[in-house]
């Protein structure tokens, strides 16, 4: 709060000029008053919380998904260790991909574990804790399509596109792959357009891929990036992302990164890696 204090001397004095060097007074105090305000809101780290608000994907099988009203999946125990590693209690939210960044700036989440791949756009408006796994973009098809081997082969092919994913971008921009985009909400969606043959392919992370493979469907195994799934949090809090980095680091130390990713992967035949990822960096 600001306090004025009348004072003769210098600032008092009732003519024009009193007036004037009493006005510049008080606002060099208002202008050095506002950046510490502005400083303190923005060095609320997500350590000085009693509990943590997470966003999670709620339809992505073995990763985040909402069943009977709970969250299950690999980001949802990795999220929960983590929590817990804080000493905070967890919440969990949806984070839907075309929200993540917003849902973080706003301050409607503290923390995303949400097969959020750290990019270098992104992180002009976030900053990321972790990776705490890498995986790596491959193609689901429909069983049978045996002239679809990899990534080159959809050229001129129905490839599904996700609000807010990054992943059919690798595809056709990053390799120039002439593909038709077919827009879809989510990834849940497109394996119903792949299902009923709207479109040919889903391309996007294997443990992504992992989750939503059943009858009918098949991954090509042939991954042709790296996704660093990072944990997604508000810029600036230094603190809070080298203490989630800590966690990370304990997890994978502790063997509970590899029960975590048998439990929810071992039957996918995915090359799983349990070894602690390379850190982004929190500065």
């Amino acid at each position: 709060m600001l306090t004025l204090i009348r004072t003769r001397g210098p600032l008092g004095g009732t003519g024009r000029a009193g007036r004037l060097r009493r006005a510049a007074a008080v606002a060099l105090a208002v202008a050095a008053a506002v950046p510490l305000a502005t400083s303190c809101a923005a060095g609320t780290s997500v350590l000085d919380k009693d509990s943590l608000v997470i966003g999670v994907k709620k339809d992505q099988p073995g990763l985040g998904n909402l069943v009977s009203g709970r969250y299950e999946g690999f980001d949802v125990d990795v999220a929960t260790y983590v929590a817990a590693k804080l000493g905070k209690q967890a919440r969990f939210v949806p984070a839907p991909s075309s929200q993540r960044e917003k849902l973080l700036m706003d301050g409607a989440v503290d923390l995303i574990f949400a097969s959020y791949s750290i990019t270098p756009e992104r992180k002009t408006k976030v900053a990321f804790g972790g990776p705490y796994y890498v995986a790596h973009q491959d193609t689901l098809v429909r069983t049978g399509q045996r002239e679809i081997n990899n990534v080159r082969d959809l050229r001129g092919r129905k490839l599904c596109q996700v609000t807010g994913s990054n992943s059919w971008k690798r595809v056709k921009e990053e390799r120039k792959i002439p593909v038709v985009l077919v827009p879809s909400a989510s990834y849940s969606d497109c394996m119903a357009d792949l299902r009923s043959g709207k479109v040919d392919a889903v391309s996007t992370d294997d443990l992504i891929l992992a989750g939503y493979a059943t009858a009918g469907t098949i991954i090509v195994n042939a991954p042709f990036s790296d996704e660093r799934y990072g944990v997604g949090i508000r810029s600036g809090d230094i603190d809070g992302c080298e203490a989630v980095n800590k966690a990370i680091t304990e997890m994978y130390q502790d063997g509970t990164a590899k029960k975590l990713l048998q439990k929810w992967f071992a039957k996918s035949g995915l090359a799983l890696n349990f070894s602690v990822p390379q850190f982004e960096g929190c500065g």
